[in-house]
């Protein structure tokens, strides 16, 4: 067990001193104890690292908004600990920690496994909305609907025992850090980079998984160069959970076979990690083969010649209104608006949004207030969802809404409570 400061993750050891590290990296609302079952085994030959999420598992709650911070705790952990090369194991987001690794500091990892992971984990917008129901109502939605994410319906119902245990995780998950964690993977995009994983790499998924499935294994796959494939017949999103054994067993033979040395560099004098052949022999197990015919992963669609503030503006824009509004307002846009739509996403997102005298909790306020006094209602209904998404609660925008009525007239503030109501319901009632 750890002290735990900022800028480091709490963990715990198991194994021989000795030994190779081996670290284990936990999903989203849940604790090192996923991992209990396989931990016997690979402690008979690895130093088994396992850490908690900040505010998960009684972890002090010190909110990390992005992956790639949660993945810099993990090497300042590491760094207080003298671990300097390691092999990683991570599920859902734990991947996505163990992938920027890979991509950031190659030569402190030796192999990788990818477990329910995916260059982009859905889209952006569902997690802001998974951030927004959290910040209204607790975690208790969430939790009282994870079994059926993670488990298929028949392990849930034979097994009420790991079902309660996974709901009580995430009960007991600061809701902070757990809003946190949805926008750190809302922001996770790693498509455009995955041929520069360099590194030895097992992409294990569970053959029911409906969260990250099969389709995006396999994207992993075709994407970076020295991987392989395993699907998990019966499991779903918490594979290594619901099928303990068979992710054991995976574990073992890849890292047991796959772990590979850095090399001395004659030129520079430095120690580096050999980049595998394209086309190198496989050693793996025939099971763990690719399982169908892989397409090549997609790219985003670059933003080529265009200035630096609307690069800026349509992050931005993306972030507060959603993709969805977003991709909606750019596919209407024609020879006529076309225009209009890049003049506002470069000067109203790329200046005005991103300026540093307001966050981004204070422009919504403005904003609402701005729009009541105008009375332009649509825009009013997208900004009250922009409002929730930068982290204004339902009351604080029923404050909003009450000063502008003594500023800007009743009339208009009823009409914008209207809006207002009907968008919050929308927004902040769980998805059962």
């Amino acid at each position: 067990m750890s002290e735990t400061p900022p800028n480091t993750l709490q963990f715990r050891f198991d194994g021989p001193e000795d030994a190779p590290v081996l670290i284990l990296g936990p999903s989203l609302g849940t604790t090192w104890h996923m991992w209990d079952r396989q931990v016997p085994e690979l402690a008979e030959q690895w130093r088994v690292f396992r850490f908690d999420l900040p505010g998960h598992g009684g972890a002090p709650a010190h909110p990390a908004g992005s992956v790639a911070d949660l993945a810099e705790r993990l090497l300042a952990t590491l760094d207080g600990l003298g671990v300097q090369r390691f092999g990683y194991a991570g599920c859902a987001l734990g991947g996505a920690i163990g992938a920027e690794l890979a991509l950031r500091r190659p030569d402190r990892l030796a192999s990788l496994t990818l477990i329910a992971a995916s260059p982009r984990f859905g889209s952006a917008d569902e997690f802001r909305r998974r951030g927004v129901v959290v910040r209204t109502n607790g975690l208790d939605p969430i939790a009282r609907t994870s079994p059926e994410r993670w488990f298929t319906g028949g392990f849930a119902a034979a097994q009420p025992a790991i079902t309660e245990w996974a709901v009580q995780m995430v009960r007991t998950t600061d809701p902070g850090c757990y809003i946190a964690a949805c926008e750190a993977l809302a922001s996770f995009d790693i498509r455009a980079e995955l041929g520069r994983i360099g590194v030895p790499t097992l992409v294990l998924v569970g053959s029911d998984d409906e969260v990250t499935g099969p389709a995006e294994a396999r994207t992993l796959v075709a994407g970076i160069p020295d991987a392989r494939l395993a699907v998990v017949p019966g499991a779903s999103h918490l594979v290594p959970v619901e099928q303990p054994a068979a992710v054991t067993d995976l574990l073992v033979r890849h890292f047991s076979t796959a772990w590979s040395q850095p090399s001395f560099d004659t030129t520079s004098g430095r120690m580096a990690v050999v980049a595998p052949a394209a086309h190198r022999a496989s050693t793996v197990p025939p099971q763990m083969a690719p399982l169908a015919e892989i397409a090549p992963a997609p790219q985003p669609e670059a933003l080529a010649g265009r200035p630096d503030a609307y690069d800026v503006g349509i992050k931005v824009r993306r972030e507060v209104l959603g993709d969805a509004h977003v991709d909606r307002a750019l596919s209407q846009a024609d020879e006529f608006s076309g225009d209009f739509q890049e003049f506002v996403t470069r000067y109203a997102w790329g200046e005005i949004w991103d300026r540093p005298g307001l966050d981004r909790r204070s422009r919504s306020c403005v904003t609402l207030t701005a729009l009541v006094a105008g009375g332009h209602l649509e825009e009013l209904a997208f900004h009250v969802r922009a409002a929730l998404r930068n982290g204004l609660t339902p009351v604080e925008i029923k404050e909003v809404l009450l000063q502008a009525a003594v500023y800007c007239g009743v009339p208009a503030a009823n009409s914008a409570f209207r809006v207002a109501q009907q968008v919050i319901r929308e927004e902040t009632t769980p998805h059962e």
